[in-house]
C-alpha cells in the first residue's frame, strides 16, 4: 500500500503543470559529446551549436539553489556556493567502491562532485520534482549512473537498499521529528556505515534547542539544537562514534542572491543593523559538520 501510494504521488508530481513541460524539454535535448571537470565549479565543455537554446532551458529551470555549474560559456551562479560545504566534508568521505545516499540532494551538486571518489553507487533522495528536472538537465551532459529518487528521508524506512555512507546536509532542522529521522538514517546504514551530517546550531554549552516560529524568514526551521543537544539526538538515534568535523558561520560568500534565483537570500534574512543576528533577533546561521557511526 505504501509503495503504491508513493508511485501515485510521484506520478502526480511529474505531471504537474509547472514540471511536465520543462521535463519534456530536458528529456528531448540532443546528446552532446562533453568534457566534464568536477571541480568547485562543475564545468561542462562542448563544441555546441545550440548554446543559446541550452542556456534558455537553464533559465527556465530557475531558481538554482545549489552549484555552481559552468555550462559551455555560461556560469550558473547558484544561490549557494556549495563547493564550500563540499570541501569541508570531502576529506571525511571514505566512499571508494561504497554505496552512498544523499538525503535532500537538491539538484545533485554533491553527488556529481562525489563521482571523483569512485563510489560503487550513488542514490539521491529529494521529493522535489523541480530538483529532479535540474538534476536531469546537468546529468544529460555528465551522463553518470547516479540514481535520483523522488523520495524523502521518511521513505528510507521502506527502501530496499542499505548504504555504507549517508549524507544528510541541511535537512534535520526542517524536520518536525529529528530524533525519529536520525533513527531512520541509522537503520538505513550497513554495519559500520557512516553518517555525514550538517545542521544549524545555536551557541550554548547546555543541551538545549531553539524552536522558533520563524528563523531567518524560514517557517520550516522547527528545531535548532546546541552541539550537545545534537550529539544527544545522535546517541538516542543509535550512533556512538560521533566526530565533529567543523563549525562554520554562513556568510555572504557562501549564500547570496544571484541572477539565477528568484526572491531573497541571506542578506535579506539578517538584521541590517546587526548582521550577527537574524531579522527575528536570533543568532545568525551557524552550522556544525559531524561524522557519526
Amino acid at each position: 500500500m505504501y509503495i503504491h501510494k508513493n508511485r501515485k504521488i510521484i506520478k502526480q508530481k511529474l505531471e504537474a503543470k509547472n514540471i511536465a513541460p520543462i521535463r519534456h524539454i530536458v528529456d528531448s535535448m540532443p546528446k552532446e559529446s562533453c568534457n566534464i571537470i568536477l571541480n568547485d565549479t562543475i564545468t561542462i565543455e562542448a563544441n555546441n551549436t545550440n548554446n543559446n537554446e541550452i542556456i534558455d532551458i537553464a533559465y527556465k529551470l530557475k531558481p538554482w539553489r545549489k552549484g555552481p555549474f559552468y555550462i559551455f560559456d555560461t556560469l550558473i551562479d547558484s544561490e549557494w556556493n556549495s563547493s564550500i560545504k563540499y570541501n569541508i566534508i570531502k576529506n571525511h568521505l571514505n566512499i571508494s567502491n561504497k554505496i552512498v545516499a544523499d538525503i535532500g540532494c537538491n539538484n545533485g551538486y554533491y553527488m556529481f562532485r562525489m563521482l571523483e571518489l569512485n563510489p560503487k553507487k550513488i542514490i539521491g533522495f529529494d521529493p522535489s520534482a523541480h530538483c529532479l528536472n535540474q538534476f536531469n538537465f546537468i546529468n544529460h551532459f555528465i551522463n553518470s549512473n547516479i540514481q535520483f529518487e523522488l523520495l524523502g528521508i521518511e521513505d528510507l524506512a521502506y527502501y530496499d537498499i542499505k548504504f555504507d555512507t549517508i549524507l544528510c546536509l541541511g535537512v534535520l532542522y526542517h524536520r518536525t521529528n529529528p530524533i525519529d529521522c536520525i533513527k531512520i538514517l541509522k537503520q538505513a546504514l550497513n554495519k559500520n556505515g557512516e553518517l555525514i551530517l550538517d545542521c544549524l546550531i545555536i551557541d550554548s554549552n547546555d543541551p538545549i534547542v531553539l524552536s522558533p516560529m520563524r528563523y531567518a524568514k524560514m517557517k520550516n526551521a522547527y528545531f535548532i539544537p546546541s552541539v550537545s543537544a545534537l550529539q544527544n539526538w545522535l546517541i538516542r538515534g543509535g550512533f556512538s562514534d560521533i566526530q565533529i568535523i567543523a563549525a562554520k558561520k554562513t556568510n555572504l560568500n557562501e549564500q547570496r542572491k544571484t541572477d539565477w534565483i528568484n526572491g531573497e537570500s541571506l542578506d535579506n534574512f539578517l538584521d541590517k543593523n546587526d548582521p550577527s543576528k537574524t531579522i527575528e533577533g536570533y543568532q545568525a546561521p551557524n552550522r556544525i559538520y559531524i561524522k557519526a557511526k
